[in-house]
């Protein structure tokens, strides 16, 4: 996988994020905390550290906590700021953290905190990222802060209502209202005012001019509340989006932290699991979690990999099998060697690259950003329109259309629009990845459903991708039929051929001596047992020997048009017993195929394999299209020739197949669990072997797609209602701040139903 964990492909946008996601430079740096989910608008943090001197690095680069910075708003504000440092190589946003890392050399450090900060934003220089516990307790003083500050605001509507009407009165509650709003909005303020200097308009630029605009025409009760609202509304909302993020970074808390080591001694111990080696020997007893990926080395168990594949059958390991962090072992105490570090996991590099595929923003959310882009000025201009002209053509007082273009500010604000399509985006991919289904960014997740063709490997794909025994005849009247099978047996064990392995493994039995064995090349082989010439050979073989009988041709000819390989054992002078072998189609295959077929996709088999076999496995698996004996480079031409009835998907598990992947509108992996995870050519990768998870992410695509627009919708139609509302009705700031929070928190809690399906279906 590239660094980005995104694979661009040719036919597609390049331009795959918005214009403020550009960062001149490639990026080299690892994320580990990127989220494009945040919640819209700035909190209002008011925690500024001091500003200190930029000397502190994070994988050798700088790393900078930003207080005020806690949305995609703020990150647009702070890439824009840095848009002219050609050093900058790459920028690490943790939106929940609040924290920068910006990989640059150390001599542009203070130059990029300046930019940063004639931004509008504190900065403090970092040793190492923020801790989570750290985060939580900066949230819970957010929370005491802002809570007192709508308190406060409480306290300036008391004195309007109830204190004397004199002057005195009113001095005091303008300064308990702007104690309130210098409590919530001074971070507001900084960034409003740093936009409108940058002639731009965002959320911050809009809510400070209906604060202060407020204020001065004597609303200030209604300031305080206003702000105060605002404030509290952006933390809940900010919490809420947080549990999409935390969908993916709580598959860490999968990996027990310790693991019991064998010592030097042979006693065992309890280590951290980042301080074991690779190479250590690992215990794991029943019903607990494996801390690292390794090999088994002793001990036999079921092991429940569905934290990692989204199997939901638990997996025999014994000696030799593959284990992964994160998963259960169920029965039996296994010990394994560690093959992986613990940063290095298969479930470590899920988590990662999940986090890297937030970092590309989906068509949706592209659009969204460009429609909020011009959104924000527009109601702004209809804004100052209803301030200006509405008393010079409608006769309306002066001070009521100044409060109506306020009350229309903060309906503008774009919280709800911008914060629909990353929550539900990060919702979907953290969904796919609890079912085993890694998919490398939220286009992909969108394109998937946009698919009318399926074209599917065959070998490793449809099928088990080994040869296997799967039918055996000994001949009427030859030698007994164990004696018969047991000759095959110790001919096969000799030799290396795959076909030979597959029947020297489907036959039982301890293998005879065999002498002077050979092995003719694209024959078979021969030996002799107990005084007597044998030969194992394939059909050509026999027939140059003299030896198929119409019966056995007939056999032979009907084993083969199923797809199978036959082997013949044969004496000197007769024919003693056929085998037939053939790679075996996958229990989900069929299932695979019938669920595509019912969606109105079109399967198609390609393969490399003869037409005869190829045919045969279709059959078995319910494709009409076939397509045989392709090379890679046949492949490719093939997906890109099917492009003409729609998008085409591609299915594959080989480096064969990274040619037509990479032609594919989306490319699948299979097996990735037990391969490297980071392939390049495909865009989702299917953990297990599991062709059913083809048609379950087509599922899941349409079902974001149809929240995304859900989420549109409901954020655009809130506030169409109440733009009608404010200039022709009676509505109120505090409408407007109501409304506002409650399409945010709306369409955020339906992007999450997504996490919620999925874990009804497990």
């Amino acid at each position: 996988m590239t660094s980005t964990g995104i694979r661009e492909h040719g036919h597609q946008d390049a331009d795959c994020c918005s214009h403020d996601d550009v960062v001149p430079g490639p990026v080299v740096v690892p994320q580990a905390h990127r989220h494009e989910a945040a919640a819209c608008c700035d909190s209002g943090c008011s925690t500024q550290a001091a500003a200190t001197p930029p000397t502190a690095t994070a994988a050798g680069g700088l790393l900078l906590r930003i207080p005020q910075m806690d949305c995609p708003v703020e990150e647009g504000q702070i890439r824009r700021a840095l848009e002219g440092f050609a050093e900058v190589r790459r920028l690490q946003f943790d939106l929940p953290g609040r924290a920068l890392a910006v990989d640059a050399p150390a001599a542009s450090w203070e130059p990029i905190v300046s930019a940063i900060r004639a931004a509008g934003f504190k900065t403090e220089t970092l040793s190492a990222p923020p801790q989570a516990e750290d985060t939580a307790r900066a949230q819970r003083h957010e929370l005491t802060r802002l809570i007192a500050a709508l308190v406060v605001a409480i306290a300036a509507e008391g004195v309007h209502f109830f204190a004397p009407d004199t002057m005195a009165w009113k001095m005091v509650g303008m300064a308990v209202a702007a104690g309130a709003i210098a409590l919530s909005g001074l971070a507001v303020f900084r960034k409003g005012l740093s936009a409108l200097l940058r002639g731009q308009l965002n959320i911050n630029a809009l809510m400070s001019v209906a604060v202060i605009g407020a204020f001065l025409i004597g609303q200030w009760p209604e300031a305080a509340m206003v702000m105060a609202l605002y404030s509290l509304a952006e933390l809940i909302e900010a919490r809420s989006v947080e549990r999409a993020r935390n969908a993916i970074a709580g598959l860490l808390a999968l990996s027990p932290p310790q693991a019991e080591v064998r010592q030097p001694d042979g006693s065992w111990a309890m280590r951290d699991a980042k301080a074991i080696d690779v190479g250590a020997t690992v215990r794991v007893k029943p019903g607990e979690r494996l801390a690292l990926d390794g090999r088994v080395t002793e001990g036999q168990g079921a092991v429940d990999q569905s934290p990692v594949t989204g199997e939901s059958i638990p997996v025999d390991k014994g000696p030799g099998d593959e284990v992964f962090a994160g998963t259960i072992n169920q029965s039996g105490s296994l010990e394994f060697e560690v093959t992986k570090p613990a940063s290095d996991t298969v479930l470590a590099r899920i988590i990662h690259a999940v986090e890297e595929a937030q970092s590309q923003r989906a068509p949706t959310q592209r659009f969204v950003d460009r429609f909020a882009a011009v959104y924000t000025p527009a109601v702004f201009v209809l804004a100052l329109a209803v301030a200006v002209v509405t008393p010079l053509w409608l006769g309306w007082p002066w001070l009521t259309a100044l409060y109506k273009a306020l009350v229309l500010l903060v309906i503008a604000c774009p919280c709800a629009l911008v914060i629909s399509t990353p929550v539900t985006i990060v919702s979907g991919l953290a969904a796919a990845a609890r079912r085993g289904i890694l998919i490398k960014g939220g286009v992909y997740l969108e394109q998937a459903r946009h698919l009318r063709v399926v074209a599917v490997d065959k070998t490793g794909t449809l099928t088990e991708g080994k040869p296997k025994l799967v039918a055996q005849q000994v001949m009427p009247g030859s030698l007994p039929d164990d004696q018969a099978l047991r000759i095959a047996r110790s001919l096969a064990a000799r030799s290396d051929h795959p076909v030979s392995k597959a029947v020297a493994a489907g036959l039982a039995g301890e293998p005879l001596p065999v002498e002077d064995f050979g092995a003719e090349l694209g024959r078979g082989v021969h030996g002799r047992i107990d005084g007597k010439d044998y030969v194992l050979g394939n059909h050509r073989w026999i027939h140059e020997r003299g030896q198929c009988s119409d019966a056995l041709e007939a056999t032979l000819q009907a084993h083969e048009a199923q797809g199978r390989t036959t082997s013949v054992l044969a004496s000197g002078d007769a024919v003693l017993a056929v085998f037939a072998v053939a790679d075996t189609t996958k229990d989900s295959s069929k299932q695979a195929i019938a669920e595509l077929k019912a969606m109105g996709l079109r399967p198609v088999m390609l393969t490399g394999d003869n037409p005869a076999t190829a045919q045969a496995i279709a059959r078995q698996v319910g494709i009409d299209d076939v397509q045989a004996g392709l090379l890679p480079e046949d492949k490719q031409k093939v997906v890109a020739g099917l492009g003409s009835a729609g998008q085409v998907g591609m299915v594959g598990d080989g480096v064969n197949d990274s040619p037509s992947l990479a032609a594919a509108a989306v490319g699948f992996s299979m097996g990735a669990a037990g391969t490297d995870i980071a392939k390049e050519a495909a865009d989702v990768l299917i953990m297990n072997d599991d062709l059913r998870k083809v048609p379950e992410t087509i599922r899941l695509s349409k079902r974001t797609h149809a929240v995304l627009w859900q989420n549109i919708v409901l954020a655009l139609g809130i506030k169409a209602v109440f733009f009608v509302l404010a200039v022709f009705g009676n509505a109120s700031m505090w409408m407007a701040v109501f409304a506002d929070m409650g399409a945010s928190l709306l369409v955020v809690f339906n992007g999450l139903r997504l996490l919620g399906g999925v874990r009804k279906k497990a």
